[in-house]
């Protein structure tokens, strides 16, 4: 059977890692190409602008915190240990909330963190407001991460 509990477990370490990966590149893109527009008006702004940039890409960093979980609850490492099809889809499901959340939060805190870029660029005080407007989105990234690392963790 090409579904071994073994294959079920590292269909999950993938997407853990690749979704919100892509997520998070895509979000980092976006604000950093808004990012790279202020700063070529005001180089003074890049710090402020960076930390918006940096944002989105938190939620790869979770993905890939969960697939390091399950990498070693099943021994990656060290020689796999035998995993029951039922157990492969355990670790599977466990990978699905950071995986599909981390993806597409990643993508909306983007958008929200290149409108904090413009708003920075127009109002510099102002980044506090931008940064808590863009960490709004990472609540539920969170909240996906806690989900998988539980399920994950009690398996």
């Amino acid at each position: 059977m090409i579904f071994t509990g073994q294959v079920l477990a590292v269909i999950g370490i993938a997407l853990a890692v690749i979704l919100p990966g892509i997520g998070s590149a895509m979000g980092v893109r976006n604000a950093g190409e808004a990012g790279a527009g202020v700063v070529t008006e005001d180089p003074d702004k890049f710090g402020q602008v960076l930390i918006l940039e940096l944002l989105p890409g938190t939620q790869g960093i979770y993905g890939l915190l969960v697939g390091f979980i399950i990498m070693t609850k099943i021994n990656v490492f060290g020689g796999m240990i035998d995993l029951s099809q039922a157990e492969g889809m355990l670790y599977l499901a466990g990978s699905l909330p950071i995986a599909f959340v981390g993806l597409l939060s990643a993508i909306q805190q983007g958008k929200v963190s290149t409108a904090g870029v413009s708003m920075i660029a127009k109002r510099p005080k102002e980044v506090g407001k931008a940064m808590i407007l863009s960490a709004m989105v990472e609540t539920y990234a969170v909240l996906a991460l806690l989900a998988s690392f539980l399920v994950v963790y009690f398996i």
